[in-house]
This record gives structure tokens, sequence and C-alpha cells, in this order.
């Protein structure tokens, strides 16, 4: 059974698919000449990233294809209920990025917390005085209170993490829940941390002084974050998100940020990705990611992993 690897796979489950009896592929297939290859080739299996779309038009010009997986968690680049609909299956690897999501998000707190993004940009050529003044008014994530919008498992990955740094967090559901976070503290001591969600409304989003976004695209295209919800924020928050673009009202950013709403965000993800509006990259206060959140080495290698077994859990071994 043929696999192409249109956006790559990782060594190790490139190795466990071929263990199983697959052949993968990882050429680099233009996107107008996938269904031509596919056919050509006899390719039943597509896997993707986030660079390879998988529409309509794409699926019905493949009769022999059986399965797309996505390398990652968000499937809005594949027509995935047309595509379930001709009875392909759809899979995806939500539990193996969650760690390096988090680790990401992280670091993006503490570089716009301490102005790190800016810095980094100016220090080969500016007055170190100067910088040194323009920086010095940072703040401490420790005792700060983070909403994490979206609970499933990046959000409390990033729970995880936020608590051992001190924060207060606060999970931000459709229902108000109870979640039980494990907090790994080293040297195999792990602690146990009961959290009460709240909801989305004018008075959770005014508690905040961060704000994580871990929900997927909405399916009409609409923000989940703009004008009504900044103006409900308390002045100076400080926001992230990793989640996807378009979930962020990004004009409305700009102007948060212009009216000291928000005091500084950070985007790992863009509406017009590859090429963002340059208004967000070239901002003072927004530290910008090119949509790097699953990409370490470690990630990589569970999202590989876990798609061969999927895969060989569907069609088994040859």
């Amino acid at each position: 059974m043929k696999i192409l690897a249109n956006d790559g796979i990782s060594a190790a489950g490139q190795q466990a698919l071929e263990n199983a009896g697959y052949t993968v592929i990882t050429d680099k297939v233009a996107q107008d000449d996938i269904p031509n290859y596919l056919n050509t080739e006899g390719v039943e299996i597509l896997l993707v990233r986030s660079a390879t779309t998988a529409r309509a038009a794409l699926i019905d010009a493949c009769p022999n294809l059986k399965l797309i997986g996505r390398g990652g968690v968000g499937m809005d680049n594949i027509d995935v209920s047309y595509a379930r609909e001709k009875g392909i299956t759809v899979i995806n690897t939500p539990a193996s990025s969650s760690q390096s999501v988090a680790e990401l998000v992280m670091g993006h707190l503490f570089a716009i917390s301490r102005f790190m993004h800016d810095s980094f940009k100016h220090m080969e050529h500016g007055d170190f005085s100067t910088l040194k003044k323009n920086y010095g008014k940072g703040v401490e994530l420790r005792g700060k209170t983070i909403g994490i919008l979206g609970f499933g498992r990046i959000g409390q990955s990033l729970a995880s993490y936020a608590l051992g740094a001190g924060m207060h967090v606060v999970p931000i559901t459709h229902s108000e829940k109870e979640f039980e976070i494990p907090v790994l503290i080293g040297n195999g001591t792990q602690v146990l941390v009961k959290l009460q969600s709240a909801t989305m409304c004018n008075e959770t989003l005014g508690l905040l002084d961060y704000l994580s976004i871990h929900v997927p695209k909405q399916s009409n295209g609409s923000a989940v974050i703009g004008a009504s919800e900044f103006s409900a924020m308390k002045k100076g928050i400080r926001l992230v998100n990793a989640a996807r673009g378009g979930v962020i009202d990004e004009q409305a950013l700009l102007d948060a940020l212009a009216n000291g709403t928000v005091a500084a965000a950070a985007l790992d993800v863009f509406n017009n990705e590859p090429n963002p509006d340059q208004r967000l990259i070239s901002h003072p206060n927004i530290a910008c990611t090119p949509h790097i959140g699953a990409a370490t080495n470690e990630a990589q290698d569970r999202i590989g992993e876990e798609l061969a077994e999927l895969i060989i859990g569907q069609f088994g071994r040859f």
C-alpha cells in the first residue's frame, strides 16, 4: 500500500510504516499535481501537515484514495466531512504536539513580558543604555492570572506549565467544569491541581492579565476574539494565539494595541499564511513566529509514530 507524505514525515514514523509493509513516498508534489500523481502512482493514503490541502476537487479526482492523515491537530486544510461522505478515513494526531505548543506559548509569555522579542531585533545596532531604559518596565508571570480559552490537550498542557510558573490559571470553556491538572515538578515528582473553569464573558475577560487561545478555526470563519471582547479586557492584558489564524480579528488586535488595552501580543498563526499582514510582523509590541507550535524534533517523532499507529490499526500489516 502506497503512502504519499507530501509535507514530510519523521524518520521514526516512516520506519514504522515501512516495517509494516507500506511504501512511503516523501517526494514534495505541487498542490495542483497531487491528483495526477496519486492516480498515476497508485497512492491510496495521503499524509499532509499545514502546507498541503485536501479539498473536495482533489477528493473527487482520486477515486482510489482511502485515507487522509493530518500530522497535527487542526484539519481546516482538509474537507473532512466531504471526505468521510465519500468513504475516506480522515485522521489527525491530537495527542502528539500538545507539549511542544504549550512550551512555545510559555516562551512567548516570557518574551512579551520582558520585551525580549523587541530587544532581539535592536541589540545589534541599538544604543545599549537607551535600550536598557526602554525595556526597564517588564512584568513577572508569577502571581498573574492567565485565561486559557479552549481547554483540550494543548490548553491543559499549557495550564500545567503555567501553574509551575506560579500563575493563577482560569480555564475558559463553554460551561463551567472542574479539571484536575498534573504538574510535573521534576525529579519524578508530580502534583495534581484542581481548577474550576469559567465561561467567556465580560466578567471573566476583565479578570485576566494574560490570555492564551487554543480553539479551532470557526466553521463560519468568524473571529472568537474581536472588538467587543477586547473592550471587555483589563487594560494592559497580554495575549498569545498559537491556535489558528482567524480566531483573532487582526485589525481589532491592532486597534487594541493602539489604544493601550493590549500591552503586547504573540502570534504563531495568521490570517493570510504564508504572507501575513506586515503591520503585525513589524509591530514593536507583537512577537511573531512562523507557525512553529509543533516544530520540535520530539513532537515530529510523536506525530509520525501516531500516524503510523493509526494507519496500521486501520489497514493492518503486509
